[in-house]
């Protein structure tokens, strides 16, 4: 059974207390005395009460609403999500509210917050990149508000999630490389405590060592997904007193100025240092060289977290089971990787 939503009433009983006085207090109402305001607020934060609950609305009227956060919309893998997520919402009747993080953890809170103030009736989010504690999301699933996070999730939240298999597709696109003929492989990897980029790494590691190739963490290389961060860390790698031949690179948006760096390094790309990427943004097939790229199902991650969402969202009563979908991905292969002469996907 879901847990009923702490009242005013509840907190005024807690503190043999005016239904009134509780209600003045949470409102900062001056003729309230200092100390029955603290304990009022103290409590009403060790209870997780929310003055506008989600759960109280609900059982006078429904929104009809679902909010959904991401990391930044000029992101072409977010926009295009939020695409998906929008037309699913829409032809089931629901409305969608949007909010960014811009990569923040305090942002990520506070949007959070605003979205439950504005009534949305279940949460899809991905996580931000500094986002790493989740206290925060754990409070919704307390509070058994609908939740989905898709594509940056955390271990250990039991949420239901979308996914793809970074682990396995960062293998495939690392074994892609050293059938290309490449043995000194490196990683362009995301922020250090960042669950899909560790995953990914993971993947990398393991296919260098299947294969009886070095493994060295000098060859891993930590961006913050900033252009700066990216410029510095590009140039740590041309600087490698031994050249990689082979680069995994975490998103075709850390790839596209690492590729310029090394062009203005004097870097050949693919016959100097092969590439190869994520996310296979549209741009990706027009750059110079042409930058190979593990393509995601963006359009059925959108209608998948949707999916999951609705379910708990319209069950009737109880808890709807949490579930993990893991989406397929796709290598396409072009020039920034192919040192053999031979195209596939």
């Amino acid at each position: 059974m879901k847990a009923t939503p702490v009242t005013i009433k509840d907190i005024a009983r807690s503190l043999n207390i005016s239904i009134s006085t509780v209600s003045r207090a949470l409102r900062g109402m001056p003729e309230i005395h200092p100390d029955t305001r603290s304990a009022v607020m103290r409590l009403a934060e060790e209870l997780d009460y929310q003055p506008n609950q989600l759960a109280k609305s609900l059982l006078k009227s429904r929104t009809r609403t679902i909010g959904v956060i991401v990391p930044n919309l000029s992101y072409h893998f977010f926009a295009a999500v939020l695409n998906s997520i929008e037309d699913a919402a829409m032809r089931a009747g629901y409305s969608v509210l949007v909010g960014q993080t811009q990569e923040s953890y305090l942002r990520e809170k506070t949007t959070l917050e605003n979205l439950l103030r504005s009534q949305v009736e279940g949460i899809i989010m991905s996580l931000s990149r500094d986002t790493d504690h989740y206290e925060h999301v754990e409070r919704l699933i307390r509070r058994n508000i609908p939740l989905v996070l898709f594509d940056r999730h955390a271990e250990g939240i039991d949420v239901s999630k979308v996914i793809v298999d970074n682990y396995q597709a960062a293998f495939g696109a690392t074994e892609h490389l050293i059938e290309q003929g490449c043995s000194r492989i490196g990683f362009l990897a995301g922020p250090p405590h960042l669950l899909l980029s560790n995953q990914r790494i993971a993947g990398y590691r393991d296919a260098l060592l299947r294969h009886q190739l070095p493994v060295s963490d000098r060859h891993i290389f930590h961006c913050d997904y900033t252009q700066e961060s990216t410029v510095m860390q590009t140039l740590s790698i041309t600087n490698l007193s031994e050249p990689l031949d082979g680069l995994v690179v975490i998103s075709d948006r850390v790839a596209y100025p690492a590729l310029y760096i090394m062009k203005q390094r004097g870097v050949r790309v693919p016959e100097d240092l092969a590439v190869v990427s994520f996310n296979n943004e549209p741009v990706s097939a027009f750059f110079s060289p042409g930058l190979s790229s593990v393509n995601q199902p963006i359009n059925e991650i959108g209608l998948e977290s949707v999916r999951l969402l609705l379910a708990q969202i319209e069950a009737p009563d109880g808890e709807v089971p949490r579930q993990t979908q893991v989406m397929p991905t796709q290598l396409i292969v072009r020039e920034s990787s192919q040192r053999k002469g031979v195209i596939g996907s």
